[in-house]
């Protein structure tokens, strides 16, 4: 039973956002070993991050013109300095923001944050290096910007200690893989939810990990938490993958059915239709 569970979770969760979830959380199992062996990992992978390679891979997946256009800022850049500088940075992050390339924006943006310090800027650098980690397949770039989202976001909270955005993303951070633990991770997150109990990136992310867990009782909770303040397609689908986990079949169906009404992607129509089908047989 809790292998085909987990199997659903693996599924649903690729199916909607790209990437596959670990069932465990980590560190969960021997924090102490796995602490040391992640401290020394991060460090390594956090010194092979640099703004000049991670850009060279990125151009691979863009417009060529783009490409050229980007090569061409980054020239001037070595040469430019002050405001210049800092412009430079910024409409470069901007650009490869906007073609959904966060890990050399994050970098820019981090070289932005590093000589305009505020929290504004600390806290963007924080959650584009959060987006780059959850998007990236290298385990070992991965590592190196969980620990970058990790210190944009204490900068952050260094210039606003109250700041429940920053609370939440260094909580996802710690969780996903920082060196302090997901325990550490947990308590920021329940911490912004006590709070602000509404809160819904952190409610969001207090849901995933009961999935991960397999706590999907307390992860339904968290969804409908998220759901009462708006419509959510990605709540709504991971809801219904709880429910499912728990044979819930029909509280399933129908968040199932809500997710399809509000996406448009015809893959995740398919699937959903398909576990629908599969639902009503059982």
């Amino acid at each position: 039973m809790v292998k085909k569970q987990q199997f659903i979770v693996i599924g649903s969760i690729v199916i909607l956002m790209g990437l596959l979830l670990s069932l465990e959380i980590k560190g969960l199992v021997k924090p102490t070993e796995q602490n040391d062996a992640s401290g020394s990992a991060a460090s390594s992978a956090t010194q092979t991050i640099s703004i000049e390679s991670v850009s060279t891979i990125a151009k691979q997946g863009i417009d060529a013109n783009l490409a050229q256009e980007i090569t061409a800022m980054e020239a001037r850049l070595k040469n430019a300095g002050g405001a210049e500088k800092i412009a430079l940075q910024k409409d470069l992050a901007q650009k490869w923001d906007d073609v959904a390339q966060p890990a050399p924006a994050a970098l820019y943006y981090e070289a932005v944050a590093q000589a305009e310090i505020t929290f504004e800027n600390w806290l963007k650098a924080g959650n584009l290096f959060t987006s780059a980690y959850q998007s990236s397949q290298d385990s070992l770039m991965q590592t190196g910007l969980i620990q970058k989202a990790i210190s944009s976001y204490q900068k952050a909270i260094e210039k606003n200690s109250t700041s429940l955005d920053a609370k939440t993303g260094l909580g996802v951070a710690y969780v996903s893989g920082g060196t302090q633990g997901p325990m550490q991770g947990i308590q920021l997150l329940q911490g912004v939810v006590k709070e602000d109990p509404k809160n819904t990136k952190a409610n969001m992310a207090l849901g995933r990990f009961s999935m991960q867990s397999g706590q999907y009782e307390k992860a339904i909770e968290r969804f409908k938490t998220v759901i009462e303040q708006k419509p959510d397609l990605e709540a709504y689908f991971l809801l219904a993958t709880s429910y499912e986990s728990l044979g819930m079949n029909t509280e399933s169906i129908a968040a199932y059915e809500k997710s399809k009404s509000l996406g448009a992607d015809p893959n995740l129509t398919k699937f959903v239709d398909g576990k629908i089908e599969e639902l009503r047989k059982n």
